[in-house]
């Protein structure tokens, strides 16, 4: 159900806490942490398939990873270009 994720197709946190066999409080406490990405319309959640499916393949924690090693190479890439537009002055 998951896997093939329709980005369209959400869900409220009362139907996640049934899918995960969770409480209603603790799947507003994994949004609140921002261990579930929900978005807020009014005063209601909704949460996207997507988001679920993200928990379950890990993507979030690749990502954040990802991120973290992306940041790293700031200073090298900056180093990088001023070298090159010094190049070109």
């Amino acid at each position: 159900m998951l896997n093939q994720a329709d980005p369209l197709k959400v869900y409220t946190p009362e139907q996640v806490a049934a899918m995960l066999q969770l409480s209603k409080n603790t799947v507003y406490e994994l949004i609140g942490r921002g261990e579930i990405v929900a978005k807020k319309i009014g005063k209601v959640y909704r949460i996207s398939a997507r988001s679920l499916s993200c928990i379950f393949t890990g993507l979030d924690a690749d990502l954040y990873e990802a991120e973290k090693e992306d940041l790293k190479q700031i200073p090298k890439v900056k180093e990088a270009l001023s070298r090159v537009r010094a190049q070109l002055k």
